[in-house]
């Protein structure tokens, strides 16, 4: 078992330490073979668009409910997971985490410093094809709105599997349990459940911020538009809060571990 040593005790600038933990997350725990997993869910994204036009209906409406069920509800949170399970699960997996997790940076810099190199790479991939899939769609004045649900909702699922991973080892297991058992059936019949999914609350970002959207989108008892994304900022914190606390308890013995 291997012990931690306190971060106290070891001197360094903190601020050059978190950029350490920045950078090499961008670097290591970002290969080739993870940047094209995530560029297939953004491929699949800018399809779902031109699919929009296909369907007999407005453009507006047409565009809301691919991207509701298409796009919000399968591209964005694959892209996600594909992201969150690389900058943490994997690591912790292939037992290359202890590099990181006995270094002198304290834990909540491990751990947000692992977050902000995710949901910069879900920021920059998933949040533009989503825009662009609007745009595709026919409706570029709903680019804005989808950029921003796409953006805020992998975010909040980069913090959510960072402490799925904190808590178990099977991270991409258990992920995919949490998106399409617990937010998908669960999340459908329970109000209680949607209010603390990412793909709910994204998908009231878009309802409450786009034009022409159909009313079945917009669901009683969870906030919509900027409220939603407020919401999102809340469930990130919160998992991010869990996972310093779980890192801080946690023991590493090997790649099995």
């Amino acid at each position: 078992m291997s012990v931690r040593p306190p971060s106290s005790a070891v001197g360094g600038r903190p601020r050059s330490r978190f950029v350490a933990i920045f950078v090499y997350t961008l670097r290591s725990c970002l290969p080739p073979k993870r940047w094209a997993a995530v560029a297939l869910p953004c491929a699949g994204a800018l399809l779902f668009g031109l699919l929009a036009n296909a369907i007999d209906d407005t453009p507006g409406r047409a565009y809301a409910n691919v991207a509701a069920e298409g796009i919000l509800g399968l591209m964005m949170p694959i892209a996600a997971l594909v992201v969150g399970d690389s900058v943490l699960g994997a690591e912790i997996r292939s037992g290359t985490f202890h590099f990181t997790w006995l270094s002198p940076a304290p834990v909540v810099q491990i751990v947000f410093g692992r977050w902000l190199a995710g949901a910069v790479v879900v920021t920059l991939s998933i949040g533009p094809a989503c825009a662009l899939s609007a745009v595709l769609a026919g409706v570029a004045k709903n680019a804005w709105p989808a950029f921003l649900a796409a953006a805020v909702g992998s975010m909040a699922y980069v913090a959510l599997f960072i402490a799925i991973a904190c808590v178990t080892r099977r991270t991409a297991v258990w992920s995919l349990a949490v998106v399409f058992l617990v937010e998908r059936l669960l999340g459908t019949a329970l109000t209680g459940i949607a209010q603390l999914s990412p793909t709910w609350e994204s998908r009231a970002i878009y309802a409450g911020l786009a034009d022409d959207v159909p009313q079945r989108l917009q669901r009683d008892g969870i906030p919509d538009g900027y409220g939603a994304v407020v919401r999102l900022v809340i469930i990130a914190a919160v998992s991010l809060a869990i996972a310093n606390w779980r890192m801080t308890r946690m023991q590493l013995s090997g790649a099995s571990d």
